[in-house]
């Protein structure tokens, strides 16, 4: 298609004739895609580029005027709503980005604070345990002694040391039950 048929079918279209609309569409359609689909390296974002260019380009029909070619008028304007795109696909992804950091550094905050609170829970909850309780918990979960050993060190029974290792913790369970979730989880 010479460049005069293509002005006359732009200043036909100009003037609402719709089939010589049609007959730029078809005609630079297909290129059109190509080119945006080097910006944009997808082929559907590339192709609503194009048709938005065609939707833009019939409802400001009455405002063009083109200097240059109208194959020229096409692809440079293309051009510029590929870069548009690109640009606004750059400050969503960084928006995401920023958005994911700030949900991480949230959680974490509240992890660190869960965390804290739990660890003062626990030492209360532990100090309110029974001078003996306190002292055979403390020997089994601290030091890290065998029931055997705990009952040696305290001259009393092994079933002793089991006995109040389970009242020891179910104190403790009760005492935490807020915390359960938090505490299974870690």
């Amino acid at each position: 298609m010479s460049q005069s048929d293509e002005r006359v079918l732009f200043e036909n279209m100009k003037k609402g004739h719709i089939k010589s609309f049609e007959k730029l569409f078809h005609q630079y359609y297909g290129y059109l895609c190509s080119f945006a689909e080097r910006f944009t390296n997808d082929h559907d974002s590339a192709e609503e580029i194009v048709q938005d260019f065609f939707v833009r380009l019939w409802e400001k029909r009455l405002q063009l005027n083109i200097d240059s070619s109208v194959k020229s008028y096409f692809f440079r304007s293309v051009k510029n709503l590929c870069l548009n795109y690109i640009q606004h696909q750059k400050i969503t992804e960084k928006h995401q980005i920023n958005l994911r950091l700030e949900n991480n550094i949230k959680e974490t905050y509240d992890d660190i604070y869960i965390e804290s609170e739990l660890a003062e829970k626990i030492k209360k909850s532990i100090l309110s345990l029974p001078e003996k309780r306190r002292e055979i918990f403390r020997l089994s979960r601290e030091e890290g002694l065998k029931y055997r050993d705990i009952a040696k060190k305290l001259n009393i029974s092994v079933k002793t040391v089991e006995t109040q290792m389970s009242l020891a913790i179910k104190s403790l369970r009760d005492k935490l039950k807020d915390y359960t979730s938090f505490i299974l989880f870690f």
